[in-house]
């Protein structure tokens, strides 16, 4: 067994599970708890990381591939988008107040956090990158953080509650989901298909378990493949619901503003649904705070 592997990221999630439970309560106590749901979704996110890094599946890994891409996918895809689902501004708020606070503005920005992912996963699966942590522990435990690190940086600038940039809609998330499954499935592509052995690393242990080389790696591939389908499918019905629900919602402030003699403009209302504001916006024009025209139809 490598203990400092799996050790380390196993004591890092207990930690960061503990303060994530302290803080829900501190929510709670103050009216503010997170919904179940989330922290269902964090929960799950936690055990997949700890299940991927150690026994069984991480036994297996060091002589396959495909559990070796396996416990990849739990990390940097799965594991990643159930925990950034986990997280919400009023959880983040102590770090938040902080000045990482720009740091992690500019990292979780779409273009970056996207360009951050595809470089981290295209260079570890460069053969040499790839191999050298088969051989070392501590290149290994570096390149499963680098995974899981830069997996939750671009889920989080999909689904965090950091502030997005003004272009980036319901479309352009879209986009976004687009680019993030073709880059992955570009390298899944190149396992499935290839007819080169990337890694001979893993030869004694395909020998072992009556497998091919090309076999292992065809099916490292397909299991790229499947996952990436299987989540894209789930984005895009997230993205459909949540444009729907928006839609509605906008409509609802727009109505609930004509009814106070507000004309609040659409651009300005799908503004405050997006940016999870609305129910500010609204007790503002319930309250008639300082609200006129002009001011519900400027920027």
């Amino acid at each position: 067994m490598h203990w400092v592997e799996f050790l380390t990221p196993v004591l890092a999630m207990g930690s960061y599970g503990a303060v994530y439970a302290l803080r829900c309560r501190t929510l709670a106590a103050e009216g503010r708890g997170v919904p179940r749901w989330r922290q269902a979704c964090f929960a799950g996110g936690a055990v997949l990381v700890v299940a991927a890094v150690t026994p069984p599946i991480d036994g297996v890994a060091d002589r396959l591939l495909a559990a070796h891409m396996a416990q990849h996918v739990l990390l940097g895809d799965l594991g990643a988008l159930l925990i950034a689902l986990g997280l919400t501004g009023p959880l983040l708020q102590p770090i938040l107040r902080q000045r990482v606070n720009r740091a992690l503005r500019r990292l979780s920005h779409p273009v970056a956090a996207f360009a951050l992912w595809a470089l981290d996963l295209y260079a570890w699966h460069a053969p040499f990158a790839y191999q050298a942590a088969l051989r070392d522990d501590v290149v290994h435990t570096i390149e499963h953080a680098s995974f899981f690190v830069f997996g939750l940086n671009m889920w989080f600038a999909l689904l965090g509650p950091l502030p997005k940039p003004a272009w980036f809609g319901n479309l352009a998330r879209l986009g976004y989901v687009i680019a993030v499954r073709l880059t992955s499935m570009l390298l899944a592509n190149v396992f499935l298909w290839s007819g080169t052995v990337f890694y001979p690393y893993y030869a004694s242990g395909e020998r072992q378990y009556g497998i091919g080389a090309l076999q292992d790696q065809g099916i490292a591939g397909a299991i790229m493949m499947v996952t990436d389908s299987v989540v894209t499918l789930g984005l895009f019905g997230w993205l459909f619901m949540r444009t729907a629900a928006e839609s509605e919602r906008k409509q609802e402030l727009i109505e609930f503003a004509a009814s106070r003699d507000v004309a609040l403009t659409p651009e300005r209302a799908a503004r405050a649904v997006a940016s999870g504001r609305e129910g500010e916006l609204r007790a503002r024009l319930a309250a008639g705070d300082g609200f006129d025209r002009a001011s519900a139809t400027d920027g």
